[in-house]
Formats: structure tokens, C-alpha cells, sequence
């Protein structure tokens, strides 16, 4: 795995008390691989901070965009920067180490030339939650068994944000196109994968509610989860209706 270029992204919003801490463990997990901090101008330094680090670590690396943009739009312009360098595996990571560096070469372990991602998953077997409040661990069950049922899912944890992309895959996607925010994001690039006929990987992991900062979950982003997947999921079913109705008409 040494000789294949790995990008880890960490994208961040006002994370300058939690990314210190998951920035050394990932460097420490993963020496082989770069990190890539994609900072929403926070205004309370995380960007400026990344950039001292960048500056003393030549694997460190910061993508500062101009304002508060949201989860997806974050990832996205990370995967086009890691495009462009040519890294052949990328990583997603949240800056509050509640997805734990020291699991992630097991995600890593996990890719082979035939898998499109890895996810390290909550709800397999060998997967857990530390410290989740019981109303959070609902909604995000509740939540990926309903994209599960909703787009026929091969998947028991659509919404987790702890993954590893393939450059290729990333290349397949029209990554310009995807507008989803929030665990949305996470469900929508699990759904396109699944559609153009990618393995998906499902890796156990140990899921750490934060100790530093603020947990950006929020009605809205719950609220456009659920209205996404609802119509994905009717369009998904008129796409059947309609094959079923064409076949119909050829007997």
C-alpha cells in the first residue's frame, strides 16, 4: 500500500480544537499518506492553523474556499484537488476524530482492483458507537434502512462519513452535478456508485462521538436527507414501472 498515493480529506469548519489531535493521528496511522484540510474560512482560526501546519509538514496540505459551503460541496472540491494531483486512493475523514485514524488502514486493507468504495460502517457486525445519545443512534439507523429500502441499497451504513475512494471511481462520477449536503451527500455518492454497478465494501469500525467542538447536525440537514432519498427512491420505482411496462409491450 506504500506506493499507492493516498489523499486523506479533512474538511472543516470551526474544528481548531479538534483537528490538532486527529491531524497527529492520522499522521501517525498513515505516514505514507498526504493529508488534505478543506477549511470553509472558520472563523476561529482552523484554516490559518492548517496552514502553519502545512508549512512544516510537507504532507500536510490546506484548501481554503471562501465561506461556509456545506459538507458535500467540501468533499467535492477536495476530490477535484486530489484528481488533479493524481492520488490513486481517497479518503474521507472528519476532523473530530469521531472516526478514529487508527482504523483506517483497515479501510485501505480493504480495496482491491475490483472495489468502487470502502466504508467503514457502524452497523456491520464488529461495528459500534461510543458515547452516541440513544436519539442520534435512531436517526441514523432510521436513516440509512430507509435508503436502504427506498434505492435498493447493497449497504448497512449509507450515511457514514468514514469512506475510501479509488481515483477512478471519483473520475467515473459527475462529481459537478451532486448538490447534496449533509449525510445526504453520503447517501447520494453511496446511491451513484451502487447504480453505475460499483462493489461497495463494508468495513466495521468503532464510531467516537466528538470531546472537542460542536456537532454541525441539524434539522435541515435531516430534512433534505429525507425529501432526496424520497424522490430518488419514486424515481427509482417509476424506472421500474417504465422497464416493466416496455417489456409488457414486447410480449
Amino acid at each position: 500500500m506504500s506506493s499507492v498515493r493516498v489523499l486523506v480529506i479533512i474538511p472543516t469548519y470551526n474544528e481548531r480544537a479538534a483537528l490538532p489531535g486527529t491531524l497527529v493521528r492520522t499522521r501517525a496511522a498513515v505516514p505514507h499518506a498526504d493529508v488534505l484540510v478543506v477549511d470553509d474560512a472558520s472563523p476561529d482560526g482552523t484554516g490559518e492553523w492548517a496552514q502553519e501546519q502545512a508549512a512544516r509538514d510537507g504532507a500536510v496540505h490546506v484548501l481554503h474556499r471562501t465561506g461556509k459551503e456545506g459538507l458535500g460541496r467540501a468533499y467535492i472540491a477536495g476530490f477535484g484537488w486530489a484528481l488533479e494531483r493524481g492520488y490513486d486512493l481517497v479518503v474521507e475523514m472528519d476532523a473530530d476524530a469521531s472516526h478514529q485514524p487508527e482504523q483506517l488502514p483497515d479501510l485501505l486493507d480493504a480495496v482491491d482492483e475490483d472495489v468502487a468504495l470502502v466504508i467503514g460502517s457502524r452497523w456491520v457486525p464488529g461495528g459500534g458507537i461510543v458515547d452516541w445519545p440513544a436519539y442520534r443512534q435512531a436517526i441514523s439507523r432510521a436513516g440509512t434502512t430507509y435508503a436502504r429500502l427506498a434505492l435498493g441499497l447493497p449497504v448497512h451504513d449509507a450515511t457514514a462519513g468514514f469512506r475510501v475512494y479509488p481515483a477512478a471511481t471519483l473520475r467515473a462520477l459527475p462529481l459537478a452535478e451532486i448538490t447534496s449536503q449533509g449525510y445526504c451527500f453520503q447517501v447520494d455518492m453511496t446511491n451513484r456508485v451502487h447504480l453505475a454497478g460499483g462493489r461497495i465494501v463494508e468495513v466495521p469500525i468503532t464510531f467516537v462521538e466528538r470531546s472537542e467542538g460542536v456537532s454541525k447536525m441539524s434539522r435541515d440537514i435531516v430534512l433534505e436527507a429525507f425529501v432526496n432519498v424520497t424522490r430518488w427512491g419514486a424515481e427509482r420505482l417509476w424506472r421500474r414501472v417504465r422497464r416493466q411496462r416496455r417489456s409488457g409491450a414486447r410480449l
